[in-house]
């Protein structure tokens, strides 16, 4: 069986099985443990499985994007640590983008007494908290609101964001992959798009929880991106992976 054929048997058994383990794969293909990881590789840089631990399982659909409230309340640990490690990669006096999100409010967290820094956000939390704790300079993008995430998207924050020189970007997702990151929100295509087309250096901050989600409208691969900073629980696989595509690793 070429391996186009045995892919075509993995994608149909996912079909009816939620997950599948990688020694039941190799029972019933009859291959071995190599060949199979190699085509759950393949299958998985074409954005329609993900790895898990000792297995293989079809992307997760994502219809709706948690709220900001609700999201606060998930991963905690993992987001204060990776807003301190994303926190290091900051350098002297640079204008630093925080993309809406709790992650990147952990970030803000962290960089609220540096006042070397100008922090661009479009997300109100982020903007309060410095506002009241923040002795750095700061900018709201301004534009359409989103007020589930408490944030700005749409057209008229992307027209602000081309026009500004970023140093460094702290991107945020709901969902992403070996492919790339997506959003179940049409308004936050433009916004996502245009920080990565002003900011010299593009950091994507996301707990491991996110990945392997997928929403309906594509932003962008994952080689825009210079570092990934996530936590330590994303499986060994998929690091050697983003690795393979030479992206610095950091896991918090």
């Amino acid at each position: 069986m070429i391996p186009a054929e045995r892919q075509k048997q993995i994608l149909t058994l996912l079909t009816e099985h939620d997950l599948i383990s990688i020694a039941e794969l190799v029972e019933i293909m009859q291959v071995s443990h190599m060949t199979v990881r190699r085509d759950i590789q393949k299958l998985e840089e074409q954005g329609k499985v993900v790895s898990v631990s000792g297995g293989v399982q079809l992307l997760q659909r994502l219809f709706i994007e948690p709220t900001h409230d609700d999201k606060s309340l998930l991963f905690q640990a993992q987001k204060q640590a990776i807003g301190a490690a994303a926190t290091q990669l900051i350098g002297d006096s640079k204008t630093v983008y925080l993309d809406a999100g709790t992650t990147t409010l952990e970030i803000a967290h962290h960089i609220a007494k540096r006042s070397d820094l100008l922090v661009i956000t479009n997300d109100f939390v982020i903007a309060n908290f410095l506002i009241k704790e923040g002795s750095g300079e700061l900018i709201h993008t301004g534009g359409y609101v989103c007020k589930d995430n408490y944030s700005s998207v749409g057209e008229l924050s992307a027209q602000f964001l081309r026009n500004i020189s970023i140093d460094v970007a702290f991107i945020s997702t709901s969902s992403w992959n070996l492919k790339g990151l997506t959003t179940p929100d049409e308004k936050k295509l433009a916004v996502k798009r245009a920080i990565v087309e002003s900011s010299k250096q593009n950091i994507l901050v996301t707990d491991a929880s996110k990945y392997g989600k997928v929403a309906t409208f594509w932003i962008y691969g994952l080689e825009v991106f210079d570092t990934i900073v996530t936590d330590h629980t994303l499986l060994d696989s998929v690091q050697k992976n983003i690795q393979n595509l030479n992206i610095e690793l950091v896991l918090a």
